[in-house]
């Protein structure tokens, strides 16, 4: 794919971005997962998304215990929401950094 640079400096890939972006948005992360295999920008963040996405169900999962479950169900989302963020501005700003509990583990998916 071509890519400009903005004022800014920073490169901008608009369908890149766009679908890197997707990879944070819950199961959306199949969506780059098939349209940009090849695309090893798209891939590092499509690997973070599964991984963000996993944490997301087994915290969905623990939710549903009674008392600690909700506690720890509720900083689990909001930490979730906080990586999924941080993942869509690390897309934006087109860098490739680890999310911080989630980026070490990504590392083991072969896609």
């Amino acid at each position: 794919m071509e890519s400009t640079v903005t004022p800014t400096g920073i490169p901008e890939k608009p369908k890149v971005n766009i679908l890197a972006a997707l990879s944070y948005v819950w199961v959306l992360f199949i969506i780059p997962l098939v349209m940009a295999k090849d695309d090893p920008f798209v891939k590092f963040h499509v690997k973070q998304g599964i991984v963000l996405f996993i944490a997301e169900v087994v915290i969905w999962v623990v939710w549903m215990i009674p008392l600690l479950g909700w506690v720890i169900g509720w900083i689990g989302n909001l930490v979730a929401l906080i990586l999924a963020i941080k993942g869509i501005m690390n897309v934006l700003q087109g860098k490739e950094e680890e999310l911080p509990l989630v980026g070490k583990y990504a590392q083991n998916f072969r896609i």
